[in-house]
């Protein structure tokens, strides 16, 4: 295949290292062939005077099965064409800010992964878990008090999407995952503690037993892959990594102790900085009651001090989204959120390399290296010193995937 040479840039190769000013990048058969040097007489160059060159970036939580406003959604009061729809509205919007490869968190059926992988729809390499897996009440139960627990299934649009699957004690948990992994999960996600969008349940409860996470840990070893769980207190962390878990999605007031045992059991974690402000601002925009907004109360501090916990202990510590709702474009948001907190370097290293660490990928995309996928972003400035621009959508000048150009406005 032809070579594809990327100039004039600088480069920022998403491992922690000092920028590369003026550098070049070849591309050859979707993978990165060669950094800096000078392009041979002959070949397509691509001027990136004045941009900035980033890897691809990778959001480790998101819902992409939630791209409708989530209660009406619930209630069949959308039809199932404009939920395809919008999922394919999101996947594509998301690609075209920069963010390459996901991790989908819960909510999507395998088909819509495979549509997208397929190239029928623009959109990011998806990694994806299927349905959350949650007990009967728990988070995830998204249904109304009022709707027969054995009604929820009905909810589920095989081939698009399957919010969760219910478990209650671990033989269902056994039969619920293999029945996950059938459907084509590449991971496992569960609710270890109450959540913010449900509303029979508190951010203090816990959830599932030690057997149970175990069982679902158990049989993604078996796979080869991993679990991990939404928490948002402490005794549900230390059950899920008691149990074997490998990632904590949230860690909402981690406290010393907890970050201590997750660091010694090499347990990631995933903040999600930017659906707090999100939901802080307007619940509605998601579909969800403002008295939502209520309950978040202190998530973002809680969040913030979690995650530096967490940091200090030495965990790695990636970055995740988590939008819910028909706007899904703020995702580069969640660098932003977390340049405040710590550095604009330590949000971009975040959001590539040790997502793709977390994700499982690292030997394929989140740096930029010769040999690996050329998963690329270009932007108008330096994010480094203006991390706003990971947020303006029109300062990104360029996104390549696996080589290919999907977004051009140099």
């Amino acid at each position: 295949m032809s070579v594809v040479w990327l100039t004039g840039a600088t480069i920022i190769d998403g491992t922690g290292a000092e920028p590369i000013e003026n550098c070049a990048v070849a591309v050859e058969s979707g993978r990165i062939s060669a950094i800096g040097g000078t392009p041979p007489e002959g070949v397509e160059v691509l001027d990136c005077t004045g941009l900035t060159i980033t890897p691809g970036l990778i959001d480790a939580h998101v819902h992409l099965g939630g791209s409708s406003d989530l209660a009406p959604s619930l209630r069949r009061q959308i039809s199932v064409a404009e939920l395809a729809a919008d999922m394919f509205a999101t996947c594509a919007s998301t690609l075209d800010g920069g963010f390459t490869t996901v991790r989908d968190c819960g909510g999507i059926d395998g088909g819509l992964a495979g549509v997208v992988a397929s190239g029928k729809i623009p959109g990011p390499r998806i990694i994806q878990c299927g349905p959350i897996q949650c007990q009967t009440g728990g988070h995830g139960h998204l249904a109304a008090e009022w709707e027969p627990t054995s009604d929820w299934s009905d909810h589920d649009i095989p081939g698009l999407r399957c919010m969760s699957l219910l478990s209650d004690g671990p033989h269902e948990m056994r039969k619920n995952v293999r029945e996950t992994f059938r459907r084509g999960a590449d991971f496992l996600k569960l609710c270890v503690t109450g959540g913010v969008v449900s509303t029979h349940d508190k951010l203090t409860d816990t959830q599932f037993t030690v057997d149970e996470i175990g069982v679902a840990v158990e049989e993604a070893n078996a796979r080869g892959t991993y679990v991990t769980v939404h928490a948002h207190n402490n005794e549900g962390i230390r059950n899920a990594v008691t149990a074997g878990a490998k990632c904590v999605e949230h860690g909402s007031d981690i406290d010393d102790e907890t970050a201590k045992l997750m660091a010694e059991h090499d347990v990631a974690l995933v903040p999600t900085l930017a659906v707090v402000q999100a939901l802080s601002d307007s619940a509605a925009s998601a579909g969800l009651p403002e008295s939502i907004s209520a309950r978040i109360g202190q998530m973002m501090q809680g969040q913030i001090d979690g995650l530096l916990a967490a940091r200090n202990a030495g965990v790695r510590v990636g970055l995740g989204s988590d939008l819910i709702g028909t706007d899904q474009t703020g995702r580069g948001m969640e660098l932003v959120l977390r340049a405040k907190v710590e550095t604009p370097m330590d949000a971009l290293v975040s959001a590539t390399r040790i997502n793709a660490d977390i994700l499982g990928i690292a030997d394929e995309v989140g740096t930029i290296e010769v040999g690996k996928f050329a998963d690329l972003v270009a932007f108008r400035g330096n994010p480094l010193t203006d991390p706003s621009i990971f947020a303006d959508r029109e300062r990104i000048a360029l996104v390549i995937q696996s080589g290919r150009v999907v977004k051009d406005g140099r």
